[in-house]
């Protein structure tokens, strides 16, 4: 699933910008036949939810739908005309001057949509998008619809960050030729000092292919032909944690001229799993960082770009050297930024709320079994699947990229985890053998009772003790702590890593005592996990949870969202920014030693 770009053969118009606007509308009126009837307009890329001031917009459980009128550019007679969704939240309906031309489910990763044989070189089309955050137990994350007597719809979510909706990231049109390159997969290797690039071009067509690597001065250092080759690179700068090398490969189409041209940045790395340790270019590696989410003021999950250069350079001053993509995909210029950063990234999947037990403890409804026809069952393994296909697809080729995650929390301590996931992992692993694959395990699946650490190459914990667990009491959270990292490392020979722990905090509440919710004691919490992860040699790193607060759903539990960022919403640091910052940047890429934080 190729990005699109501006290449010789190929160009590209941003459709980004004010589009009008209007909610579901009265029953009997179609709002794609005809112009949109109303004042309202809303920013693309944003969230819908907090741009109006009107609640009913902002909790609208429904379609929405998005208008504005595209002209096709005028040089692209004869070529292929494509519309490409970046992502619209949860589901989306396309159509061109009233008639639906393109569907798609899965609200974190793109879908193109083939107009070619509907618009005209120069011509203008009226453009209608429709978007439902809806979610049911047979979605991807899962959630409860109901509709009431009365038509009210309802939906209950069983994650705990706000759904937002709406055209969430770029939307564009773009045309490629009529026989063009349709995809492009990359893996690299080493030999030696030496670098290999494996390449397989998939295209519409026979024409000839022609590969063609780049050091990042410009010169070329390997050639190849055909639509699967290797390519070797003498004396290869490889990409590392910290220091990122992209190479440029260019594929092109030859057939008495230069038919079709794409080109993407490849970084020369390995990652290996071996014994307890987690190799990048065979050397330990050590995660630092934070679980994320794409979330800001107004915007909600809209890309923005101001944002990603900000929270990356955040990254950067305290010392991180990664971060998870909870609990979704996050854009594609995040991954190429991370890509030329030298950041390393744990891609996750949309798989967010598998899990029943969590959802009797946030709702109060007595859970029934998470694997059943009742929540996961066929249909959503199916979703599931999906999900997954279309995340390797699209991250397959970034070299910050190092770890598959399948799902965060599920209840893999409960009958059926097995079998629901045996299958997601197996297709992962076929899909892109060159990666490990994970699951962020929640509390309850502990080393006595999960079921799914078998599946796993890197065993990843999300552990509260300290906080949802004896809350206010760290010498018995660390007793407790250590505890149960013995028993993993009794049941698997496996890495093991922390990708969430924290203490929710408020911003300028302090105590001379470890009272929970005040800056020192996040502090402590987390030196006292330290403490725990440093005396283990088997502990292949920590992501905090989580980087920034951000927005929650409602509920009594929670005052102005999640506050178990290190840094605010508006990334503002707490205090416990400068203890990381001084153990991260102690450490780079190796594991820290516990210490005292400095004055």
């Amino acid at each position: 699933m190729l990005k699109p770009k501006v290449t010789a053969t190929r160009e590209m118009v941003n459709l980004d910008g004010l589009w009008q606007f209007d909610t579901e509308p009265n029953l009997g009126r179609e709002p794609w036949a005809g112009r949109l009837k109303t004042s309202r307009e809303a920013a693309v890329p944003a969230s819908f939810n907090d741009l109006f001031t009107d609640a009913e917009i902002r909790d609208h459980v429904g379609w929405v739908y998005y208008q504005r009128t595209v002209r096709v550019p005028r040089g692209w007679a004869g070529e292929r005309i494509m519309i490409r969704f970046e992502s619209v939240q949860h589901q989306a309906a396309v159509y061109l001057n009233g008639d639906l031309v393109g569907e798609h489910t899965g609200g974190y990763t793109p879908f193109d949509v083939d107009i070619t044989d509907r618009v005209s070189a120069g011509e203008e089309f009226r453009l209608t998008v429709g978007a439902s955050a809806e979610l049911t137990n047979e979605t991807i994350p899962p959630g409860e619809l109901t509709v009431h007597e009365d038509g009210r719809r309802e939906q209950k979510y069983f994650h705990d960050f706000y759904n937002y909706g709406g055209i969430a990231r770029s939307v564009w049109i773009y045309s490629t030729p009529q026989q063009h390159i349709s995809d492009i997969t990359v893996t690299t290797d080493r030999a030696g000092s030496a670098g290999i690039v494996n390449y397989t071009v998939v295209q519409t067509g026979d024409a000839p292919v022609k590969v063609t690597l780049r050091d990042e001065s410009g010169a070329v250092v390997a050639e190849g032909e055909g639509s699967e080759g290797k390519l070797t690179v003498q004396d290869a700068t490889l990409w590392q944690p910290g220091a990122a090398y992209l190479y440029e490969l260019t594929a092109e189409l030859v057939d008495g001229g230069v038919l079709d041209s794409y080109s993407l940045n490849v970084g020369i790395r390995t990652v290996e799993v071996r014994g307890h340790e987690f190799l990048i270019n065979g050397e330990p590696f050590y995660f630092t960082g934070f679980g994320k989410h794409e979330d800001t003021p107004v915007r909600g999950k809209g890309h923005d770009s101001a944002y990603l250069v900000h929270d990356f350079e955040l990254i950067k001053w305290i010392g991180a050297n990664s971060f998870r993509t909870s609990h979704y995909p996050y854009a594609e210029e995040v991954l190429d930024y991370a890509d030329r950063q030298g950041i390393v990234v744990i891609n996750e999947t949309a798989a967010v709320g598998l899990n029943m037990g969590v959802v009797g403890g946030l709702t109060g409804k007595p859970p029934f079994p998470t694997f059943s026809e009742h929540y996961a069952n066929e249909n959503t393994q199916a979703a599931h699947a999906q999900h997954l296909r279309e995340l390797v697809a699209r991250d397959k080729n970034h070299p910050s990229v190092v770890m598959w995650c399948i799902a965060n929390e599920p209840a893999s301590n409960e009958d059926g985890a097995h079998e629901y996931f045996e299958p997601l992992f197996d297709m992962v692993r076929e899909l892109d053998p060159t990666r490990p694959l994970t699951y962020a395990a929640v509390m309850f699946a502990t080393p006595d009772r999960d079921q799914c650490s078998d599946l796993a190459d890197v065993i990843c914990l999300n552990r509260y003790y300290g906080w949802y667990i004896f809350s206010g009491q760290l010498d018995k959270a660390e007793q407790y702590l250590r505890m149960e990292i013995e028993g993993w490392l009794k049941k698997t020979d496996k890495p093991i890593m922390m990708t969430e722990y924290g203490a929710d905090t408020q911003p300028g509440l302090h105590s001379v005592w470890d009272s929970p919710w005040t800056e020192e004691y996040q502090t402590k919490y987390l030196e006292m996990n330290h403490r725990v992860f440093d005396s283990f040699p088997q502990f292949v790193g920590e992501q905090v949870w989580n980087f920034a607060d951000f927005q929650t759903g409602p509920g009594i539990h929670r005052v102005g969202g999640n506050k178990k960022g290190i840094f605010t919403r508006d990334r503002q640091p707490k205090a416990a920014a400068h203890y990381l910052r001084e153990r991260w940047t102690r450490a780079g890429n190796a594991k820290p030693t516990s210490t005292e934080p400095t004055d």
